[in-house]
Parts: C-alpha cells; sequence; structure tokens
C-alpha cells in the first residue's frame, strides 16, 4: 500500500495483510467456496432479491470470497477515499471494468450464468483481489472461520458437494440426503 498515500493512511496505522489462507480453531478454513455441483440439475430456483455487496474498504475487497446466484444482484461500494475499480475476469460471463471514485454510488452488477470462481482484481491497487462464484441454486456457502458453513432446505437426493478454495484448489465429495434429514460434510486439505 506504500504506493498510494491515500491507502497507506487507512488502516489507522495497523499493517493490513493479504491473507488467502485464514485458519480458526481447530484448523478450519475459511473463505472457502461451499456448493452443489450436481444433483439439483431438474430443478429450477428463482434468484434471491437480497442484492450481495462487495466493499472495497481499508484498500481492499471485503469480503473476499462471496456467493450468488445466477440473475441475483452484486452491489458494489467503495467506502474509501480514494479511487478503486472492480473488474471480474469471468470465463462464461461478460468482464467489466468499472472505475469508483470516492462518494459515488453503488454500482449493480448481474451475471448470467454459473461459473465457479471468477477473480476480481483492483487495476489501480495490485494487492486487492475477490473471487465471486455464481450457481443458479440457493445451495452455497462461504467457510467461517471455523470452517463451518450451513445450508437449510435442500430437498432430499444424491449430491456432489464441492468446496474450492484461491490456493488450496477443489475437492468434491459425494452425498445422499434423506427426507427430513441431515448430513455433515467433512473437507481436509493438507
Amino acid at each position: 500500500m506504500e504506493s498510494e498515500e491515500g491507502c497507506q493512511k487507512l488502516p489507522s496505522g495497523k499493517s493490513a495483510y493479504d491473507e488467502p489462507v485464514i485458519t480458526g480453531k481447530g484448523g478450519g478454513l475459511a473463505n472457502a467456496f461451499v456448493y452443489i455441483q450436481a444433483g439439483l440439475d431438474d430443478k429450477k430456483f428463482e434468484p434471491s432479491k437480497d442484492p450481495v455487496t462487495i466493499d472495497q474498504a481499508g484498500c481492499m475487497f471485503a469480503p473476499r470470497v462471496i456467493g450468488l446466484q445466477t440473475g441475483q444482484t452484486l452491489d458494489l461500494k467503495n467506502s474509501d477515499p480514494v479511487s478503486h475499480n472492480i473488474h471480474p475476469m469471468p470465463q462464461n460471463n461478460r468482464e467489466w471494468n468499472e472505475q469508483q471514485s470516492p462518494g459515488t454510488p453503488d454500482v449493480q452488477h448481474r451475471f448470467g450464468r454459473p461459473e465457479i470462481m471468477i477473480p476480481v482484481k483492483c487495476n489501480v491497487h495490485s494487492w486487492m483481489h475477490a473471487w465471486i462464484g455464481v450457481v443458479p441454486h440457493p445451495y452455497f456457502a462461504v467457510t467461517r472461520p471455523d470452517g463451518a458453513f450451513t445450508w437449510k432446505n435442500v430437498p432430499p437426493g444424491d449430491y456432489t458437494i464441492s468446496v474450492w478454495h484461491e490456493k488450496l484448489g477443489e475437492k468434491k465429495q459425494q452425498v445422499h440426503l434423506a427426507a427430513s434429514g441431515s448430513s455433515e460434510v467433512h473437507f481436509t486439505y493438507p
């Protein structure tokens, strides 16, 4: 952040770190994107009306990893007193690159097709990175610092559950969910 005087002042004298791997209690892994990869093929889901927000705050993207449904609104904020831009680089959706000056209104976008995972950068500040997972259903989550996540009201069936992490890669697991049942999945990275 030394290259941008405005960013140097933002953390209020505290050091800022690029933390792609964050672990919590018991070695839980934060910021992993978990989603149902297969098993919902014949089901249709309306996108949530609630927007998902990425804020450019403290010269970092917050949060670092998000998920949303195809067609759901992505709300982009700039809470900093410096200019940023948000530049998602999808393979299966339209690429865009938008500058946001301080105090400008939020910018909103939608992704029309599923894609795991879309890298996001700020062309002004090379250390700023985020990731966006886009799925056609509501069964996705970003793990908390303890590595946990929860889904509710998953229909009974056989599923492939995938977890993706920006440094540790992707893992998959088969799960059978009975009617009115519950299931736990555990992924381990070396």
